[in-house]
């Protein structure tokens, strides 16, 4: 099925989130349209959406046709790219949510160091917000309680065959520790 002309009323309304440290250095990025399809596309969209907003004070920016809502937290700068006609109240909500419910997760510290210590929780975060281009929460609350329950379930015995790579790392560090204290 071929796209029509005019805007886009389609589901998908985030093309990548990008999270960039203070000297535009990437911390997470998710690509959910084929617009930059290697690693070294990727670095460059990245510098160049780093140097544009490094210095800028508003929160909406326009680079390579594409709308782009940005925070900044600290250390840290925060991007939700949608196509240009994409409208910038709903990705900016999108953005506020996800940054909230990380300031829940990690109690307040939305810092680099945060979030490289607790990358699991900002990846699961980030999922529970966007799937695959697709906004499916803009309620920080739900967001980081769907996260936390992922989080708590797992240390419940969930089956190896069913566990992502962070939880079974966290499982095998904290049985690894256990039988330490022993």
């Amino acid at each position: 099925m071929g796209r029509v002309n005019g805007p886009s009323l389609g589901l998908y309304t985030v093309k990548a989130v990008v999270v960039l440290d203070s000297e535009g250095k990437r911390l997470l990025a998710k690509y959910y349209a084929p617009d930059y399809p290697t690693a070294k596309d990727q670095r460059v969209f990245e510098k160049a959406l780093f140097d544009k907003t490094k210095k800028l004070q508003s929160d909406i920016v326009l680079l390579d046709n594409q709308v782009i809502v940005y925070k900044n937290s600290h250390d840290v700068l925060m991007y939700f790219v949608g196509t240009l006609d994409e409208n910038e109240l709903i990705l900016s909500a999108a953005l506020q949510a996800f940054y909230e419910a990380l300031s829940m997760l990690l109690s307040g510290q939305v810092e680099k160091r945060a979030i490289l210590e607790n990358a699991d929780l900002v990846f699961l975060a980030l999922d529970e917000t966007i799937d695959d281009g697709i906004i499916l929460e803009s309620d920080s609350t739900q967001i980081a309680a769907r996260v936390t329950k992922k989080d708590s379930a797992e240390g419940g015995g969930v089956p190896i065959t069913e566990q992502t790579i962070a939880q079974a790392l966290r499982q095998a560090q904290e049985q690894f520790t256990r039988s330490l204290l022993k």
